[in-house]
């Protein structure tokens, strides 16, 4: 009897959190309800996400909020998600930027359907080297454009090179710190073998200057350098909905 009205209690609990729980409008592609990100940002961004959507039919929205309202950043997240009914109904090929910056939490919400390209593991690195950076920095307008860049750089790859990419990041477990800092390591290794050989053979320290290298943990180069600024905002204009999509929890989160 006592554990049943605990059920009960708890079950009556989750649905008032659930009431209470409130989300801003799906105004467009951009929706700055935390007030993080300048006009142009915004325009520069929803114009981007549009011609994907046109393009590939993957519906991806960024969302900015002043608060997660008690709640965790994946429970807030998955609900907006549901809410918003982002993707397309028979893909599910929706992708949710969240940031609260308030509670200084990220989270990438990912569609049934893109689940599995855009992976947890792969999520986590954009999160972890695209987005953290720029948030640790104080620049959250820069991280919320590198995240989505690096969202649409994954959405582009070739189905079954996304997926193999997917795949071989989950089985390294290396992320695309871990291989940045490997090839600095040998880089400088390479460089300070060459300034002792130099030495020993009578030539002094000079050496040829070295050129950091960064190339994605997923392949190829990347095109993560796009610098904005911040400010206050408003949210993209009217005239466009989610398409009945949904999500079952795939994505990853992180802080700064």
């Amino acid at each position: 009897m006592a554990l049943a009205l605990a059920v009960a209690c708890a079950l009556a609990g989750l649905g008032a959190a659930w009431a209470e729980l409130t989300f801003p409008p799906l105004t467009g592609r951009v929706v700055d309800a935390a007030h993080i990100l300048d006009a142009a940002t915004i325009a520069s961004l929803d114009a981007r996400l549009a011609a994907q959507e046109a393009k590939a039919t993957d519906q991806v929205v960024v969302a900015t909020v002043p608060s997660l309202q008690g709640t965790s950043v994946e429970d807030y997240a998955n609900r907006l998600f549901r809410a918003w009914q982002l993707g397309q109904a028979k893909k599910n090929n929706g992708v949710l930027l969240l940031v609260a910056p308030n509670e200084r939490k990220v989270r990438i919400e990912v569609g049934y359907g893109l689940e599995g390209i855009l992976t947890d593991a792969v999520s986590a690195t954009i999160i972890r080297n695209a987005v953290v950076p720029a948030f640790k920095a104080g620049d959250t307008a820069r991280g919320v454009v590198k995240g989505t860049d690096a969202i649409l750089e994954i959405l582009n790859l070739d189905p079954e090179e996304a997926r193999a990419r997917a795949k071989a990041l989950e089985a390294s477990g290396w992320s695309e710190e871990d291989v940045d800092n490997l090839i600095l390591f040998l880089v400088l290794v390479v460089f300070c073998g060459f300034l002792i050989w130099r030495t020993i053979r009578g030539g002094g320290p000079g050496g040829p200057g070295i050129r950091r290298r960064r190339d994605s943990a997923l392949g190829g180069s990347t095109s993560w350098d796009w610098s904005t600024g911040s400010g206050g905002g408003s949210s993209s204009g009217g005239g466009w909905s989610g398409g009945g999509g949904s999500s079952g929890g795939g994505g990853a989160s992180g802080d700064w």
